[in-house]
């Protein structure tokens, strides 16, 4: 939609996938003028996130947002993706949520004369999920509950499991834009989700066992072994997995735990106890808001060690991925004892990387900064850690090492 002569672009199209870089262009503009650009959506929750970056127009009176820099707004600087990444919620401690990725994300763009506030220009972009003829398949088998999604084209495809945290639901943005590469992959719920257990009191491996057989036992999967990806929590469910479970190839760990944490777990006869979240240790920002980087100890002290995994054990390749400015837990110094475990057995089959200044949620690219949010494990907002362009960079980079990583070992 244009307003005069000024015309808002979105190249190469007003629909892409969300992992997609897109081009965004002000032409019709008068040369040299300031101009305000502006996005905003509103996510599944109805919360509405925002940001803003101010721009001044070349002698032809065109802005091309890949190449000249914000002097001011929500970001500065050449950041092609920063109307999108650099979205804040105007409700705090809010994650962007979508719940169902066969939609996509709408995201109001708009340009507004710096001098007197008047739309100049406006455009919608949609930010879709699904790539053509990608399959999404919600699933309830037994006691299994998840979303299959199985990409277009002659299988069968490399397997990969992914395991979130939320409340122990899905990602199924993370899923679908996997699967667009090339990879079938199970988004397994394991708590609150459906008619699962909202407050359960221990987590069964026998649960995440029967997932691995009915996964590798899918047609559409080309094994022998299958891939995990794992984000907090989830990460120590899936070292325990790879460590417990035959079958698994390759694991990505993304500050997660190299400890049983929050929920004891059963497998068979053993029960694992969790790390004990030490309330007390919390430490409160400026902000008044929980962090937690010291609440939770060193599993490799004596009266913490049998929550530790014995991933030695394990047959599987590994990428630790740790973010230095976590303030959820001590994600670096996990990953490092999980690390040093597997060497100190003789095992080199592993990967660790570290991403200065960013925090706990590491998600796919694009996705706008979650600095804090609710935590159940201490039922109150906590925060997470960060800066908003080193945790777009860091995403960035994570999203194509971990296809490499899955490429290599599936």
């Amino acid at each position: 939609m244009a307003y005069s002569q000024v015309r808002l672009k979105i190249l190469p199209s007003v629909c892409s996938l969300f992992d997609k870089l897109v081009q965004i262009k002000v032409e019709g503009l008068a040369p040299h003028k300031p101009v305000k650009l502006t996005s905003k959506l509103t996510d599944d929750r109805g919360i509405i996130f925002k940001a803003s970056a101010l721009y001044k127009a070349d002698e032809t009176g065109q802005v091309d947002v890949c190449s000249v820099p914000s002097f001011g707004g929500s970001y500065t600087g050449v950041e092609p993706m920063g109307l999108f990444w650099a979205m804040a919620p105007e409700t705090p401690h809010s994650k962007l949520l979508k719940k169902n990725v066969l939609s996509p994300t709408l995201v109001e763009l708009e340009a507004l004369s710096e001098e007197t506030g008047e739309l100049l220009a406006s455009e919608t972009c949609e930010r879709g999920y699904l790539a053509e003829g990608v399959k999404r398949i919600p699933l309830q088998e037994g006691k299994l509950r998840g979303v299959l999604f199985i990409p277009a084209g002659e299988g069968p495809f490399p397997g990969i499991l992914d395991l979130y945290i939320l409340g122990g639901g899905l990602n199924e943005p993370r899923a679908s834009l996997l699967a667009n590469k090339g990879f079938v992959v199970l988004a397994l719920a394991f708590y609150a989700y459906k008619d699962l257990p909202k407050n359960p009191k221990h987590l069964d491996l026998e649960y995440f066992e029967e997932a691995v057989t009915y996964f590798r036992r899918r047609p559409e999967v080309k094994g022998p072994g299958i891939g995990i990806i794992s984000l907090s929590l989830s990460g120590g469910l899936a070292l325990a997995m790879s460590s417990f479970l035959p079958g698994i190839t390759a694991t990505v760990c993304i500050n997660g735990c190299n400890a049983i944490s929050i929920f004891p777990l059963h497998y068979k006869d053993m029960i694992m106890p969790p790390l004990p979240v030490i309330r007390k240790k919390a430490t409160v920002t400026e902000s008044g808001i929980l962090d937690l980087t010291n609440c939770t100890p060193d599993p490799t002290l004596e009266e913490y060690r049998a929550s530790l995994i014995p991933i030695e054990n394990s047959s599987c390749h590994f990428l630790f991925v740790a973010s230095e400015a976590d303030l959820n837990w001590n994600s670096v110094l996990y990953a490092e004892q999980a690390a040093a475990r597997l060497r100190d057995h003789g095992k080199e089959s592993f990967q660790l990387v570290t991403y200065p200044k960013a925090g706990h949620f590491m998600e796919v690219p694009f996705m706008p900064f979650c600095e804090s949010g609710f935590h159940a494990a201490v039922m109150t907002e906590t925060v997470f850690g960060g800066e908003p362009k080193a945790q777009s960079e860091a995403q960035l980079d994570l999203w194509e090492r971990v296809q490499r990583f899955f490429k290599i070992h599936l």
